[in-house]
């Protein structure tokens, strides 16, 4: 697994965040990159258990803050992921579930990349550049889109960018801002730093009456 470093918190509960957005007008000349001694599929989740969803969209974005998602309550999320215009492609290693793909197609022309990632397990395995030329192979095949968009955040993997440049995605924007950090609403229950000050609970009563045996 790889060493993910998470950004430093700052003392104002704020986050510095640079996102880029990119965009491809014509599907990718280069051939594809195929993985060799592993037993890998792209599987097209349909109509996904909310719960499912939540454990890739969790395990994949948890390095990175991806908090859109966490804000939502269930049939929220439902419905934007069991909009027949939303596809989950799911990516399978072994027969293990290592990442996903979200594929946005509710805009006329275009199509979004909402999300793309892998399970932390298997970030380092040569994984990321094959597995996105898969999903963008499978973009290209609607007749219908004329442009691929994605965007990555200083959040996200260092070479996010050059994966997706690698592909034939173009800069075509950045924006800077300051949000409030995700961490500081209580998003990421797994990145809460324990408090040097908090003092262990006083016994209770309960806790002089010994176990039965």
């Amino acid at each position: 697994m790889a060493d993910l470093k998470l950004p430093e918190r700052s003392p104002d509960g704020t986050l510095e965040l640079v996102t880029t957005y990119l965009e491809m007008r014509q599907p990718p000349r280069h051939p594809g990159v195929s993985i060799t001694g592993r037993t890998v599929a792209l599987v097209h989740a349909e109509r996904p258990p909310v719960h499912f969803y939540r454990y890739l969209y969790e395990t994949v974005g948890s390095p990175y803050l991806w908090w859109e998602r966490r804000e939502l309550v269930d049939d929220a999320l439902a419905a934007i992921i069991h909009d027949e215009r939303v596809e989950l492609q799911v990516l399978q290693v072994d027969g293990v579930p290592a990442g996903f793909a979200e594929l946005d197609r509710r805009h006329s022309g275009d199509l979004r990349l909402a999300y793309f990632g892998l399970i932390p397990d298997f970030i380092g395995q040569g994984l990321g550049l094959p597995f996105l030329g898969r999903v963008m192979e499978l973009a290209w095949k609607d007749d219908e889109v004329e442009r691929v968009t994605v965007h990555a955040c200083s959040t996200d993997h260092p070479r996010a960018l050059l994966v997706y440049q690698r592909v034939g995605f173009t800069v075509y924007d950045e924006v800077r801002e300051v949000i409030e950090d995700p961490r500081a609403r209580g998003l990421f229950p797994e990145h809460v730093e324990p408090s040097a000050n908090v003092e262990p609970p006083s016994p209770t009563e309960d806790d002089d009456i010994p176990n039965p045996s």
